[in-house]
């Protein structure tokens, strides 16, 4: 008889987090790219389309670096479209900071990928994320991560 499986503090998080939708001490050459690699997962994890990861960066050219969320922390999303296939999150840690632009919070290690079918039903995702990324050893954790699956037990 094994061990009885821990019960996830986060479970709207650990479901958000497909698999193939988690990558660990990626090379980003700049912001573009960090997103970039953000919405690539979100489409290898079946969530979303190559067409929802141009309007991610449409969003942070348009809008300037808004989604740069706390330091060194970036939410990179767009609207909710059709290119979007179901909610999802993806998560890259960098192994060099990169700066997008916000004077607040750069330069970003961790950037997250957000894709919503529409406005509201990701709002328990958000609030789970909001209280993973509001303990800072939580966020120290997973930017400390060797692998995707150290990052799936914090979940």
């Amino acid at each position: 008889m094994g061990l009885p499986r821990p019960v996830s503090n986060f479970p709207a998080l650990a479901k958000a987090f497909a698999e193939n939708s988690i990558r660990v001490g990626a090379i980003a050459l700049d912001r573009e790219h960090a997103i970039e690699m953000a919405g690539e997962l979100l489409v290898a994890s079946g969530r979303s389309t190559p067409e929802y990861t141009e309007s991610m960066l449409e969003a942070v050219s348009e809008n300037g670096p808004y989604i740069v969320i706390a330091p060194g922390i970036a939410l990179a999303h767009g609207r909710p479209s059709e290119a979007v296939l179901e909610i999802g999150l993806s998560l890259v840690t960098l192994a060099q900071p990169v700066v997008f632009g916000n004077e607040a919070n750069d330069p970003v290690r961790l950037v997250i990928g957000l894709c919503a079918t529409d406005h509201s039903s990701h709002i328990d995702i958000m609030a789970e994320l909001a209280g993973f990324l509001g303990d800072a050893g939580s966020v120290n954790s997973v930017l400390n991560a060797v692998d995707s699956d150290q990052i799936r037990l914090l979940f």
